[in-house]
């Protein structure tokens, strides 16, 4: 399926929309199943913050560190060719997963840290300029883990759980691929970071994050089409009409990932079940 082929695909399930004025219309989409899940947090100063993990050729910012970091967990947790819990094979090769990944600004630490070194006359650093495009770290998951499927990087003002979800609805239509993997990341920031949030919660009445500059948060979940080995499934659901998901608490939030990812998480921990329990993001 090409990037063509999804804009089409859009572009007609927009057309088929009913909307009710003022408020707004939810569309709810056949469910996903999660294979696995993973999240990180760094500098954030609450519990269960890591170390920021080293990732070779990315420097000064933890967004790809920490984007790789929940997406190799997810990735090493259901491996290429590997079983479901049923004891059933699965098909996983890399041209058979794809990867979108969500965050409202990208890697602000970097960019801001290439102007700082451009303003002052320092010598420009084209390692800078690498990492601070969002597709370079889907570029070394690629490599280290064969996938050869489509990579998206998406920014949005709505719930960018939700656009996640959707874009991993409207992929899985393609019968070459069987998993989608999502990641979310949000970082903190400087005063610039900060104006842009305190512009967008004028304009939408959310929250500024509560983050530190150094801090980053990301998550990731490996989604597939439900059936077995698929422990619970998620049911993505889409607001129109300017509405905001209640698991979005300001914009750019990953939070409804970290939610999926605790469902997924105490669902295997309460003792492995076979039934289905249903997560909807909503």
């Amino acid at each position: 399926m090409t990037e063509t082929d999804l804009e089409r695909k859009a572009e007609t399930r927009a057309a088929d929309r009913t909307e009710t004025p003022a408020t707004g219309v939810t569309a709810s989409r056949p469910a996903l199943g999660v294979l696995a899940a993973a999240t990180a947090t760094h500098g954030t100063g609450r519990d269960g913050d890591i170390p920021l993990p080293r990732l070779p050729g990315f420097v000064e910012s933890a967004f790809s560190p920490l984007v790789y970091e929940v997406a190799a967990r997810c990735l090493t947790a259901r491996p290429r060719g590997g079983t479901s819990r049923s004891g059933e094979a699965e098909s996983g090769e890399g041209s058979r997963t794809a990867v979108a990944l969500a965050s409202l600004m990208g890697d602000t630490t970097t960019a801001d840290l290439a102007s700082r070194r451009v303003v002052s006359g320092r010598v420009h650093n084209p390692l800078l300029f690498m990492q601070a495009t969002a597709n370079s770290v889907l570029g070394h998951l690629s490599r280290e883990f064969g996938i050869t499927g489509q990579m998206f990087s998406l920014s949005t003002l709505d719930d960018p759980v939700t656009e996640l979800l959707a874009m991993a609805d409207l992929l899985l239509e393609d019968p070459e691929l069987d998993r989608v993997l999502v990641v979310g990341v949000e970082l903190g920031g400087g005063e610039r970071w900060a104006a842009v949030h305190r512009e967008l919660s004028a304009d939408h009445g959310r929250p500024v994050p509560d983050l530190p500059a150094s801090a980053a948060v990301a998550a990731a979940v490996l989604l597939g089409r439900p059936g077995s080995g698929t422990p619970i499934t998620t049911v993505p659901t889409e607001t129109y009409a300017g509405e905001s998901s209640a698991a979005a608490p300001h914009t750019g939030s990953v939070q409804g990932l970290f939610d999926l990812a605790d469902a997924h998480r105490h669902l295997l921990r309460d003792g492995d079940r076979d039934e289905t329990e249903t997560h909807a993001h909503q």
